[in-house]
């Protein structure tokens, strides 16, 4: 239950907190006095989006909090799905700043306004003539149905195999077209894997075998010019390494004579060093080389293998070249695995399905038991309030179509007047038939589940005498298991009331300020009696308040 309401610069509230009870809250005031301020004002703390235009003053920060006892309401899962913090008192606080800007908070969380919505759906129904037309909405009128069939498990369970049920689908979907695209596909993509797969990839083995390829088709060529070098550096009369021997030993002579021929000495001995392992080498690769021309061949043949392979599929390097496999390879196995996943998905679907025929089946039996209840309820309720002839029929038939509630189509068939056809709720019930309709149906469903706080505002619009009465009455009785407030012009329903506020206008400091009172005893009395007879209250209206609030 909403237990206190704060609103600060908001239109043409300044500053205003007050505190409700439980039971009927009445809220009264003259036309354009500041009603729709205040539904204004908790329509954001119900998750609507803020404007800056409604701020009183723009320099300065709006700011609106409601604190709700939500104790017996049963929100925990849903504080935990939304990640919000639960409080037995919850606060829900919004705020206006001058840049326009919007901040929502929950127990002192920021929270965006899906998450406020959502809460706000159960925490408060603002019941204006434009929620009327929720009566010609399918989705309610299922929910009215199933509230009474006690169908919430159900539908609770039924939802989660839905949900499950269009996933794989969706996946059955999407491997199907991966299925057919496979077959295409797959005999040309085993093909290019085998050919990767002979070719046994490793990397830099390309240029490892550039250079063999180089060296053995040029044998003759690098064995003479090696033979050369090797007798170049040998020779025993003129050999390079000979004649550097012979210059090392002279040298040696002279070092200690002076640093410089001892630095000239060991740079030559350095490099006489350097010399022999070059000629080592020279005597070794001499060694490895052996024409071979079966080997050229298989070099060869490897090379252009590579090539091949790298132009077919636009590589540069083995690296690329086994990328490619391993895709194909991944490709290659899910064609394969494919029509196994396919065959336990649609084992999945057929299972769910079975299940979700089970529960709609039910969901719809338990339907079809309650409609001549509800009908008999709501025709009876109507009657009361001077809607004698007020006639339901509430068709159900069940289609081929899974829908989230359910497989059922609803008809909510309404006629107003004796012996005239039914019609659709929306084409045959006026507004304030709407409004009468829409009170039967709520003070139901309060027996039913637990509503929240719920305010009616003129829901008595077009409705007087007797049939206000009744109204009200139906409203005293909701007020016992929920808290209600409702907006009035009528004094039949404001002597109704647990409490009574009343929205009035005045000037302070020559500035337009709207304020909510709640009236004392002598207070009301003149309340309801200037609702009977205007202003100039008379003694008449006067006995009339008191005898209407006894």
């Amino acid at each position: 239950m909403l237990t206190t309401l704060s609103i600060k610069n908001y239109a043409l509230i300044d500053q205003l907190q007050v505190n409700f009870t439980n039971g009927l809250t009445i809220i009264t005031g003259e036309t354009g006095a500041g009603k729709s301020i205040l539904l204004g004002g908790l329509s954001l703390i119900l998750g609507k989006r803020a404007d800056l235009s409604s701020v009183k003053n723009q320099s300065e920060k709006c700011v609106i909090e409601a604190t709700f006892d939500i104790a017996n309401y049963n929100l925990k899962p849903l504080f935990k799905a939304e990640d919000l913090d639960y409080e037995p008192l919850t606060i829900i606080r919004r705020e206006i700043l001058p840049s326009g800007k919007s901040r929502a908070f929950i127990n002192d969380t920021p929270v965006n306004l899906d998450s406020l919505q959502i809460l706000g759906e159960h925490l408060l129904d603002i019941h204006s003539q434009h929620q009327t037309l929720q009566l010609t909405n399918d989705d309610f009128q299922f929910q009215v149905i199933d509230a009474l069939a006690e169908n919430g498990s159900l539908l609770q369970g039924y939802s989660s195999n839905l949900s499950e049920f269009k996933s794989l689908q969706a996946e059955l979907k999407v491997l199907q077209t991966k299925k057919a695209e496979a077959i295409k596909e797959q005999d040309y993509n085993s093909f290019l894997l085998n050919e990767l797969i002979e070719a046994k990839l490793i990397v830099g083995e390309f240029e490892t075998l550039e250079e063999e390829y180089e060296t053995l088709n040029n044998i003759e060529d690098i064995k003479e010019k090696l033979s050369f070098s090797h007798e170049l550096l040998s020779n025993e009369d003129a050999g390079v390494l000979t004649n550097l021997t012979e210059i090392k030993n002279q040298l040696s002579k002279l070092s200690n004579y002076k640093q410089a021929y001892k630095d000239i000495f060991e740079r030559l001995n350095s490099s006489l060093i350097e010399l022999n392992d070059v000629f080592r080498e020279v005597e070794s690769l001499q060694d490895q080389l052996e024409a071979d021309p079966n080997r050229l061949e298989v070099v060869n043949n490897k090379l252009q293998v590579l090539h091949n392979l790298m132009l077919k599929h636009s590589a540069s390097s083995e690296t690329e070249l086994i990328a490619i496999r391993e895709s194909l390879a991944t490709k290659v196995s899910e064609s394969e695995h494919l029509e196994e996943r396919i065959l336990q998905i649609e084992n999945q679907i057929k299972s769910i399905e079975l299940q979700l025929n089970n529960d709609a089946k039910t969901i719809h039996d338990n339907r079809v038991k309650i409609i001549p209840k509800l009908i008999s309820q709501l025709e009876n309720l109507l009657a009361t309030l001077g809607m004698v002839n007020a006639k339901f029929n509430i068709e159900l038939s069940v289609s081929d179509s899974f829908y989230s509630n359910g497989k059922d189509d609803l008809a909510f068939l309404f006629s107003a007047n004796k012996g005239g056809n039914f019609n659709e709720l929306k084409k045959a019930a006026s507004g304030g038939e709407l409004s009468r309709i829409m009170l039967a149906i709520k003070s139901i469903l309060s027996k039913y589940i637990q509503l929240p706080t719920i305010m009616f505002d003129e829901i008595d619009t077009g409705v007087s005498g007797e049939i206000s009465n009744k109204m009200a009455t139906i409203m005293q009785q909701m007020s016992k298991s929920m808290q209600v407030f409702t907006i009035t012009h009528l004094p039949q329903i404001a002597a109704k009331g647990d409490t009574h506020y009343k929205v009035f206008k005045e000037d302070i400091n020559e500035v337009t300020q709207t304020q909510l009172k709640k009236l004392n005893p002598d207070e009301r009395i003149v309340e309801i009696a200037q609702m009977l007879g205007g202003s100039e209250i008379s003694s008449s209206a006067i006995a009339h308040a008191k005898q209407l609030l006894n």
